[in-house]
């Protein structure tokens, strides 16, 4: 039997149990919805048979789709009150286990601590469509997590189950071009999360010309949903800059004269699955990719915005703002600065020195760098390898950068050393000119005036 004849089978017995579902369950009403997936649930949970079981989990899923915000954190507090592990068989197989450790004790206590909402979820994922919508489930998770973070145990089992489900070894490299399906590059346009795409004219300038690649990863249960894609630029010599690579009217690079790999832009496209990391492998298998198909290649590099520099700047508590910070700060707010000569020459020289603090300096509680993409890229091995004043003159770029970019560099000899010593001590891989940057930290210390440290 065909893949495609076992699924329509597969789908035709979960509807003819749905029938007999809905005729016993009768029609809810809206507001009811929510008990009745409670009760599907433990009904779930208790079936045996396979088909009868396929169709709770798909009228589950389907009923999911009529909850509002109120129902959907209805739905999540009874996951954590009703479908926890089982109390008192946990008890006794601690106490067994306090009295004499034992492997299978050990097996027990394994077992009977896991939640029971996880074999539901596992359950609901058998429904035709159901590791689509487990996603989308967890993606309206997060967003009540912010307001109600008691229900972060249901988030810590949905966040267990996916990064098993998505697994590297279950997914799948995909080269994304002109001839990949409409429905894909759809979604690479609406998906594209660094430099906007405006339709489809554009999206080809991106992954049609000669000197542009397009790489993506998918999994088998969501054929047609990119999980993460990068775009890539094939110059001769590391950019400082997005404008030009954007550009509609420009030249091309024969791809046999180019050098280096640029990484521009890299999206993240389920929201449902954030926390689960597979953008480290996507970079290192497009290096492989492009080694094998253009072994001319000798640099990989990324050109990367710096999404918290503003916030930071306007809240650091070791850089307290002083009168010309102020003004600065002042002058970012202004629409046309970028177009002010002096005014640019004026801010660089303030601003340069404190990105460079802000990249090797600026922590958070845990000791790691600030900024997001510098956490993604260092923590994959990568070099900090250049600071770009004006890289991105978009509004966004603007907006949350002050216009820098920066150059992540990839050398394939130093990646795992790289990688160590930042998992290890957290510390940031700088080429020697970011470094010199930091010899202006005490024209910083005086610019926000904090006393430089004694010497000795």
């Amino acid at each position: 039997m065909s893949n495609t004849s076992f699924y329509d089978l597969v789908a035709s017995i979960t509807e003819r149990g749905r029938e007999l579902i809905a005729r016993r369950r009768g029609q809810s009403d809206p507001a009811q919805n929510v008990a009745s997936m409670i009760d599907l649930c433990e009904a779930l949970l208790s079936e045996r048979g396979e088909a009868s079981g396929l169709a709770q989990a798909a009228e589950i899923l389907d009923l999911y789709q009529t909850l509002g915000e109120a129902e959907k954190l209805t739905l999540f507090t009874a996951l954590l009150e009703k479908f926890g592990p089982n109390r008192q068989k946990l008890q006794e197989v601690v106490r067994r286990w306090l009295e004499d450790p034992a492997h299978a004790d050990a097996g027990d206590l394994h077992y009977f601590s896991e939640a029971a909402r996880q074999e539901l979820f596992r359950r609901l994922n058998r429904a035709p469509g159901g590791t689509h919508a487990l996603v989308h489930m967890r993606a309206d998770l997060l967003a009540l997590l912010a307001k109600h973070k008691y229900l972060a145990p249901v988030d810590r089992d949905f966040a267990h189950l996916l990064a098993v489900w998505f697994n590297r070894g279950f997914l799948v490299l995909r080269s994304i071009d002109w001839s990949t399906p409409a429905i894909v590059l759809e979604k690479i346009i609406r998906y594209e999360a660094v430099h906007q795409i405006h339709d489809f004219s554009d999206l080809r300038l991106r992954i049609d010309a000669p000197d542009r690649r397009c790489y993506g990863f998918f999994h088998p249960s969501l054929s047609d949903e990119p999980l993460i894609f990068v775009e890539v630029a094939l110059t001769e010599k590391i950019p400082s800059a997005i404008g030009p690579l954007l550009m509609v009217e420009r030249e091309f690079v024969r791809p046999e004269k180019a050098r280096t790999a640029v990484f521009y832009s890299i999206s993240t496209c389920q929201k449902g699955l954030a926390g689960v990391s597979f953008g480290n492998f996507l970079i290192k298998q497009v290096v492989e990719e492009l080694r094998r198909d253009l072994p001319n290649l000798t640099t990989f590099v990324t050109l990367s915005p710096v999404p918290g520099f503003i916030q930071w700047l306007q809240s650091a508590e070791d850089l307290p703002v002083n009168a010309d910070q102020r003004s600065a700060l002042q002058a970012l707010q202004e629409l046309d600065w970028p177009d002010k000569t002096e005014e640019t020459e004026r801010l660089q020289k303030i601003l340069e020195p404190l990105a460079a603090h802000y990249f090797l300096k600026a922590k958070r509680a845990d000791g790691r760098p600030r900024d997001s993409v510098a956490r993604f890229h260092l923590g994959n091995g990568a070099r900090l390898e250049q600071i770009h004043w004006l890289a991105d003159k978009s509004p966004k770029g603007l907006r949350d950068g002050a216009g820098f970019m920066v150059n992540y560099l990839y050398d394939l000899d130093d990646i795992e050393k790289n990688h160590e010593a930042f998992v290890k001590t957290g510390d940031v891989t700088a080429s020697s000119s970011v470094k010199k940057m930091l010899k202006a930290e005490p024209k910083i210390r005086a610019l926000v005036g904090v006393a430089p440290p004694p010497r000795g």
